[in-house]
């Protein structure tokens, strides 16, 4: 199903041509027997009526194509004859079915008049003129409204359809962003992982390089640096993938517990023991009572922070401070000197915008430039309920 077809559009009219055309046709040929039967004394009146109802029949196509035009036609026969009577209410019928109110109550409205001066110079004994009128009134209203409310209800239906396939077309717009969500997600996880300890890593690995002179307990040390990084890379994978493939995404606080502000303690362990240099300013100490989401979130920008220094800035020292309270929030704040052949900027890189996203879910924020004086400066906000 698509937008085309969902549209509301008025019937087809050809749809009901085959129906209409028999109905009225059998409609004729009845009122012309019926009426011709009953005026056998005169020959021309019966001559007449049959050529009438001949033109009334060949009305039909023309009320299917142009209601309008053949409605008002039919209206002008039946102030001559009866016979017309069919085609003149079929008119007025497919008109209120297929077309606006006013058109086809402009067409009932001719076909009573039709019927008044039929009524004038072809009376009925047994019917009084009034009583005739009246009920003539009555059955071309109650065919305006019939066709009137048969148009409605199909507009209502093909509203209910567009509706219908409007919801589906949404339901799969909003499977696709999930997807594009969680794909940004895994991508912002991995990132945050497998950043930080590569960079360990490459930061071990590059003094074991550089100095093969070392003695031995400080190739020792960097090698375990190396083994200890891999080891805890393949648990903090496996730890996220476990989280992304939990079935209820949308209660973090549910999920597989990671790395919250309690083990930021490790974490400038093993970017010392990588050879960082990083300085600690947090008052609030690893046993603060954070929620699990802004704690996990202070967790990453943390290591994000400290991952871009040994990348960008390698052999600066780091400046790690925290601060905050609960009902005013958690403040972080990460600062290094930048080298000339650094490449830190600014506009920062994926890393950045990825912590200013994860900072955004949990209401707070991540802002980075560099300074005056040089320091690449990265500052983050985050809520912290009572």
């Amino acid at each position: 199903m698509d937008a085309a077809t969902c549209e509301v559009s008025p019937p087809r009219a050809w749809r009901s041509a085959p129906v209409g055309v028999s109905t009225v046709a059998i409609g004729v040929l009845v009122a012309t027997v019926l009426w011709s039967g009953s005026r056998s004394s005169s020959t021309v009146l019966i001559r007449a009526d049959v050529a009438l109802a001949l033109t009334a029949l060949a009305l039909v196509p023309v009320v299917v194509r142009r209601p309008e035009v053949g409605g008002v036609l039919a209206s002008l026969l039946v102030a001559l004859s009866p016979v017309a009577t069919p085609v003149a209410s079929f008119a007025v019928l497919f008109t209120a079915r297929n077309r606006p109110f006013r058109q086809a109550a402009a067409l009932a409205a001719a076909g009573v008049a039709g019927e008044a001066v039929q009524a004038l110079w072809r009376p009925m004994p047994s019917l009084p003129y009034g009583w005739r009128l009246a009920l003539m009134t009555v059955a071309y209203a109650a065919l305006l409204g019939w066709g009137t409310w048969a148009q409605a209800r199909h507009a209502l239906l093909a509203a209910l359809r567009d509706r219908a396939w409007r919801a589906e077309q949404e339901q799969e717009r909003r499977v696709v962003e999930a997807r594009a969500a969680e794909r940004s997600r895994i991508a912002r996880e991995m990132h945050d992982v497998l950043a930080h300890r590569l960079s360990l890593l490459a930061a071990a690995a590059g003094a074991m390089e550089y100095r093969p002179d070392a003695p031995p307990e400080r190739l020792s040390a960097a090698a375990g640096v190396i083994r200890a990084s891999a080891h805890h890379a393949l648990d903090e994978l496996r730890e996220v993938i476990t989280l992304l493939r939990s079935d209820d995404a949308d209660s973090p606080e549910d999920a597989p517990p990671g790395q919250t502000l309690a083990d930021l303690p490790r974490l400038v362990d093993e970017a010392r023991a990588a050879g960082q240099r990083v300085e600690v300013d947090d008052p609030l100490g690893p046993a603060v009572d954070l929620p699990v989401t802004v704690g996990r979130t202070a967790y990453r920008i943390a290591q994000e922070a400290l991952t871009n220094a040994r990348k960008h800035a390698a052999g600066q020292p780091v400046r790690l401070a925290l601060d905050g309270m609960p009902g005013a929030g958690l403040s972080i704040a990460v600062s290094n000197p930048t080298t000339p052949d650094s490449g830190a900027t600014s506009d920062g890189g994926a890393g950045l915008i990825g912590l200013a996203e994860r900072a955004a879910l949990t209401g707070g924020r991540v802002t980075h430039h560099i300074d005056a004086s040089g320091r690449f400066q990265l500052t983050a906000w985050l809520p912290w309920s009572t």
